[in-house]
């Protein structure tokens, strides 16, 4: 068993040379990761392709038990974990229909326009208390949460407590961190379930009370589901989005002839987050699956009951996949990455990221032409967070040149 140092800042500031190490160990490595404990990771693309599209083969549970459930925790966190996410066949597509069928309702492709005003409202406010600010928490995260809280009908009043959430998340960085945010997250829990029950007596606009018309129109779906839901949404559409946004910012300010490339047209910026995504890789790591039976996987013999996980951070600096991947190259193409996954749990929100990352970088760059970073690039640290690379924190000041 080999180990890895995916937490440290070396790995975080420039992953591409010990990806190559790691991918030289083999196309199927095992490994000991922070709180899943000893596990299998893939390597290269193929490798994370093959265990996330052969859903039959690796599963997200083992007799009911979820492959990244520790024993130790408490009951009631199991219940949010019963979302499309960690749900195997035929679970996922019943749950998976149902947020399909809410939001095709919600029209996300049309929410751009909305989503561009809020970022350019946002930036506009970037200095308000200030500079240097930071760009994670003043900008990043407020865009992400706005447009997830928007999208799912919750009140703008209560985005300050979804922030405290947030935060916490992205504190997780070990087994004494990850029992302080189970403690702050049943609030939480408590809170998603009241606006769930508002919606289903007086009904409302957003994405939460057109998942409960989907239940009163006879979906198949439980309260404790609904949950689960709800509070994926929330996690999922703005943590990952956050550091997506301020770690392609952090590249264009270490590279300003990147961003002359890009503010000359900004139709390139579709072209660019792609790159984005693939290069910055915030999601470094699928779920844990099981193995559900002895297979041989890129020549390594796997047990049934071992645990995998799909590396997508070096799926994405696969050279087999894309030629040259330590080179930040925005209008690569194709452009062959996995950043929202494959298989039955491709993210659902990909539309929205995209679109998301785009509007934030064009309301940035626009508003504040000659941004630039308020240290020096060495001075940026990244969270020691198992499986996300997301910034602490990126102070941003304007150039008097």
């Amino acid at each position: 068993m080999r180990r890895f140092a995916f937490t440290s800042q070396d790995y975080l500031r420039d992953p591409a040379s010990m990806l190559t190490r790691l991918r030289a160990a083999g196309p199927v490595v095992e490994v000991r990761f922070p709180i899943v404990g000893r596990t299998w990771i893939t390597t290269d693309s193929e490798m994370a392709s093959r265990v996330l599209k052969d859903s039959e083969t690796f599963t997200m549970r083992r007799n009911g038990s979820l492959a990244g459930m520790r024993w130790w925790m408490p009951g009631w966190i199991r219940t949010l974990a019963v979302s499309m996410l960690s749900m195997d066949e035929p679970d996922h597509t019943r749950l998976r229909g149902i947020v399909d069928e809410a939001f095709r309702r919600r029209a996300v492709l049309d929410m751009e326009p909305r989503i561009l005003a809020i970022a350019d409202g946002l930036a506009a406010e970037l200095f308000a208390d200030g500079s240097p600010a930071d760009l994670v928490e003043r900008y990043a995260r407020r865009l992400a949460l706005s447009v997830i809280c928007e999208l799912l009908g919750l009140p703008g009043a209560d985005r300050p407590r979804f922030i405290a959430w947030a935060n916490s998340l992205t504190r997780l960085t070990g087994t004494l961190s990850l029992l302080r945010m189970i403690t702050g997250i049943q609030p939480m829990k408590r809170y998603l379930e009241g606006r769930l029950q508002v919606a289903r007596n007086t009904g409302g606009e957003g994405l939460i009370a057109d998942l409960v018309r989907v239940e009163k129109e006879g979906r198949r779906i439980s309260g404790q589901e609904m949950v689960a839901m709800v509070f994926l949404l929330l996690g999922a559409g703005s943590e990952t989005t956050t550091h997506l946004i301020s770690g392609s910012v952090h590249e264009l300010l270490r590279t300003p002839r990147l961003r002359d490339w890009l503010e000359e047209d900004w139709s390139r910026a579709p072209l660019a987050v792609e790159e984005f995504l693939r290069f910055v890789s915030p999601v470094q790591f699928t779920k844990p699956r099981f193995v559900g039976r002895d297979i041989e996987l890129g020549g390594v013999r796997l047990r049934k009951g071992d645990r995998i996980m799909a590396m997508l951070a070096a799926a994405n600096f696969d050279p087999g996949a894309n030629s040259h991947p330590e080179r930040l190259d925005l209008a690569r193409r194709p452009n062959r990455h996995l950043a929202f996954g494959t298989g039955i749990h491709f993210c659902l929100g990909h539309q929205l990221a995209r679109i998301e990352a785009r509007c934030a970088l064009e309301a940035l760059f626009k508003r504040w032409p000659r941004l630039e970073l308020a240290v020096p690039p060495d001075a940026i640290r990244w969270w020691p967070r198992p499986g996300l690379r997301a910034i602490e924190r990126l102070p941003v000041t304007v150039s008097a040149r």
